[in-house]
This record gives structure tokens, sequence and C-alpha cells, in this order.
């Protein structure tokens, strides 16, 4: 199956499946955002990252497996009006980062601190904690034992620059620091992103505008 990460609202869910890990990426709500639902393959368990809208089409791509948790990247309302009523009829629990967690009704059940480790099934995901875009937006990170890393970055990295910081110099200044710190410092080109909203890209394909998006202030 090839996997383009090219979806839209009310579409079919776009599936990339991984050795250990499948990914199924959907579209959802006015502002198209990107869901993720990650199974591991060995245990079949499931986690779902944002449940950003249209909890009906988030519910039937969870099936009858239910979830173990929904992970909110980060506290802006088109990431999370569909994580009660998801919420509601799985049981799962909630996550998110430790400093956005206030700004989301729904209540957090587990904080979320930068290196913190998320499991679903035996897939490991580590948390990035990046500044700017949202107080506590956090980033996935699944470092694949068996190919390229892959990165679920909500708002805070997308193809052609990072989130939006509202026109806030320091906001923007952490937020840059942040991305090149923890994700394109350490990570390889083949890293894999996904973003909260739109097409999916690469490290590889974005590292060579950094400077451009430093000197450009967004």
């Amino acid at each position: 199956m090839t996997y383009s990460g090219a979806v839209r609202v009310g579409g079919p869910a776009d599936v990339h499946e991984l050795t250990d890990l499948m990914i199924s990426k959907v579209a959802v709500g006015p502002m198209d955002n990107n869901a993720y639902l990650l199974r591991c393959r060995t245990t079949g368990e499931q986690l779902l990252i944002d449940a950003a809208n249209d909890a009906g089409t988030l519910l039937r791509l969870i099936g009858d497996d239910s979830i173990i948790a929904v992970v909110t990247t980060h506290r802006h309302r088109d990431h999370w009006q569909a994580l009660a009523e998801v919420v509601a009829a799985t049981g799962a629990r909630t996550c998110a980062g430790r400093f956005d967690a206030e700004g989301i009704e729904v209540p957090t059940e587990v904080l979320v601190e930068d290196g913190d480790t998320i499991r679903v099934g035996q897939v490991a995901l580590t948390a990035r904690h990046l500044t700017g875009h949202t107080p506590g937006s956090i980033a996935l990170l699944y470092d694949d034992p068996h190919g390229a890393p892959h990165l679920f970055t909500g708002d805070c990295l997308f193809p052609g620059g990072v989130g939006n910081t509202h026109k806030d110099p320091e906001a923007f200044a952490s937020l840059l620091h942040d991305v090149e710190t923890k994700l394109f410092a350490p990570l390889p080109d083949e890293t894999w992103v996904y973003p909260g909203h739109g097409r999916d890209t690469t490290l590889g394909d974005e590292r060579p505008h950094l400077p451009e998006w430093r000197a450009r202030g967004w």
C-alpha cells in the first residue's frame, strides 16, 4: 500500500504501514485538522492523536478495538472539539502537555513533560515540549527501529515553516529554537513529519529553509 499523507475532510483515511505500527490519517472539521490513529501491530492496542472534530468519523476509524489514550498536541480548540465524545465512547485516558492542560476543557489525566514516554502496545513515543505556538505544545516521536523516525508535530512544524506565533517575536524565537534543537538537530533528514493540518513532509525537505524562516520571522 502506498502512503501519500494526502487526505480530505469526508474522504477515506490514508494508512502508513510500518513494521511495528500502523498510522491512519484522516482530515476532520472546518479547519481541515489532521487526526492520527496509531495501532501496535503486535498487540492491537490503539492511540489517537488529536480528537480534533467529527467524533463520528474518529469513532468509525477506531472501530471495535477502542483506544487506550487520546493525546492532545496543544490547547487550541480546533484540536480537541471531539475529545469529550471520543473519551465518553471509548473510556480512553487523556494526555496533554503539562503547560497546556488547563486550556483544554476535558480534564487531562496524564500531564506530559519533555522526554516522557507514551506507549501504545510495544511501541514507544517520546514527547518533545515545544514552546511558542502555545506554552505547552508537544510533538511525539516514534524512533522506528526498522527505519526512519516518525514525528507528529501538531501545529509546531508544517511544510514551509513553524506554527503561527501571532506576530510575537519572542514566541517565534522560542518555537524556532525548540524546533531546531529538539527536532532538526538530533533527527535525520529522513524523519517523516505528520503535522496538525495539511500534507506531510520530512525534516530533510524543510531543513534548508531554516535560515529563511529565521530571517522572515514567521
